[in-house]
């Protein structure tokens, strides 16, 4: 589904603030997995994920998706095969525009799109459907603006439109981090119902190590722009806060403490 070969990103090249983001990371990732992704601050864990979208330009390497070389695609081209959701409520959806128009839009993804007005009442009865099965009371407010909803209602819409068109993949950039524990939990129940019941190819950075083990069937961390784990199956399974903190020792020979939200 996913497949990565040394993929390289520098930033600022040749410059005295020159950065290598990304060395050689390479990667396949098989359809259906659902992987997490995690790592301190600055270890390539989203510029990743921005690679994947087509964000930038990389400097080496190659990138294939659901079978087709998309390396030298821009980002408005794989948006019809990737779905996001950021960590901030507010860039998911249109705050200005109804529920039920944010919703017809994402429902466009792929698609050609017209100037036509409104929402057709058979679209809105077949939206209305599709988000009563977030169990948030979405469906009977429809007419209302994004921008009146909570932070976690939002971040439930996002989710729900970044997968209303089946993705060949889904890329969920620390789309907890922002919410309270209670709403994030909330988020995470959403997001595992939705990733493994449709079996979407998924992957989830998160700065949370106890999150990262409990969701998801891989685990894969970054440092210093490359991967120095990869845990599946019942490595994965078996696996505690403390031990993937000794792994990221053994792994990366690093003798400092890692970043303290990584032991969340």
């Amino acid at each position: 589904m996913i497949e990565v070969t040394n993929l390289t990103k520098y930033f600022h090249q040749g410059s005295v603030n020159e950065t290598l983001a990304l060395r050689k990371v390479s990667l396949n990732v098989t359809e259906g997995q659902f992987v997490t992704v995690i790592g301190s601050n600055g270890a390539g864990k989203s510029t990743f994920l921005n690679a994947l979208a087509g964000c930038f330009t990389i400097d080496h390497g190659s990138i294939v998706m659901a079978g087709q070389e998309i390396t030298t695609w821009p980002e408005y081209k794989r948006a019809k095969l990737i779905g996001r959701v950021f960590q901030d409520p507010l860039m998911g959806t249109c705050a200005q525009a109804t529920i039920e128009q944010n919703l017809a839009l994402a429902s466009k993804r792929g698609q050609r799109r017209t100037l036509a007005l409104g929402v057709k009442t058979s679209k809105r009865h077949e939206l209305r459907d599709q988000i009563a099965e977030l169990g948030l009371g979405l469906e009977d407010r429809l007419s209302d603006k994004a921008g009146l909803l909570s932070g976690g209602q939002r971040q439930a819409l996002t989710m729900f439109m970044a997968t209303l068109v089946r993705p060949e993949v889904l890329l969920l950039d620390e789309h907890t981090a922002a919410l309270d524990p209670k709403t994030a939990a909330q988020i995470m129940n959403l997001t595992d119902r939705m990733v493994t019941g449709r079996k979407l190819t998924t992957l989830m950075v998160t700065h949370n190590m106890a999150q990262a083990i409990r969701h998801g069937d891989r685990l894969i961390m970054f440092h210093q722009g490359r991967i120095i784990l990869d845990l599946s199956g019942e490595e994965k399974s078996r696996l505690r806060v403390d031990d993937l903190v000794k792994r990221f020792y053994e792994a990366s020979g690093d003798d400092c403490t890692p970043d303290r939200a990584l032991l969340g």
